[in-house]
């Protein structure tokens, strides 16, 4: 699921121009027995499987020796609500993320002790917390400073600055299917179009 995602657009870019490293971790590798065992029955009973705290503690044990400083994520419905304000922070950080990606029914509690942070993608479930963390990676990266084009590119997006919404965007043609782009962008006057923009954050 992951490569997809990390190995196109801006995380690409970033990977290649050295501003960023990727590293998967497959909790599999540190799986139980012969069958590489990482999740099992919930104790008192219940529905679905529970990822076992042995493959995750030795997981992210295995992430720490690269990343000794690196903050620990959880990605859970109970989390808190991901947001670009926490895409800043963690963006403005020297040290690394490791973000751990629940499945299944979920994971046995004893993890949390790892965990720095619990963060949740929305008020929604999903499958499991490969989606979220990708929503995390990609909000993170493209932050960091030579990944994106303009210099302005991430300030002036929405809910950057003062969490705003961005304005509205036109480009050619000037006219399609009776829709025109507004005067005022066509007019090379700066501050008006500032002050367009300002009046057009929707």
């Amino acid at each position: 699921m992951f490569e997809g995602v990390l190995n196109s657009s801006m995380l690409w870019k970033a990977q290649k121009e050295s501003l960023v490293e990727y590293e998967l971790i497959n909790l599999r590798d540190f799986g139980i027995g012969p069958r590489k065992q990482v999740d099992d029955t919930p104790y008192g009973g219940g529905d679905g499987m529970v990822l076992r705290p042995e493959p995750l503690f030795a997981a992210v044990e295995h992430a720490k020796k690269i990343d000794p400083d690196a903050q620990v994520l959880l990605m859970t419905p109970r989390g808190e609500i991901f947001g670009q304000k926490m895409a800043r922070e963690f963006a403005a950080t020297e040290a690394g993320l490791i973000i751990i990606c629940g499945h299944y029914e979920g994971y046995d509690e004893r993890i949390t002790t790892l965990v720095d942070k619990e963060i949740s993608a929305g008020n929604y479930i999903l499958t499991g917390g490969e989606i979220p963390a990708m929503v995390v990676a990609d909000a993170v990266t493209r932050l960091i400073p030579g990944v994106l084009g303009g210099e302005t590119s991430a300030v002036n997006e929405s809910f950057s600055a003062q969490d705003e919404k961005e304005h509205a965007h036109y480009t050619r043609p000037e006219e399609f299917r009776g829709l025109k782009v507004p005067d005022v962008l066509l007019s090379g006057h700066h501050a008006q179009i500032a002050k367009w923009r300002r009046e057009n954050q929707k």
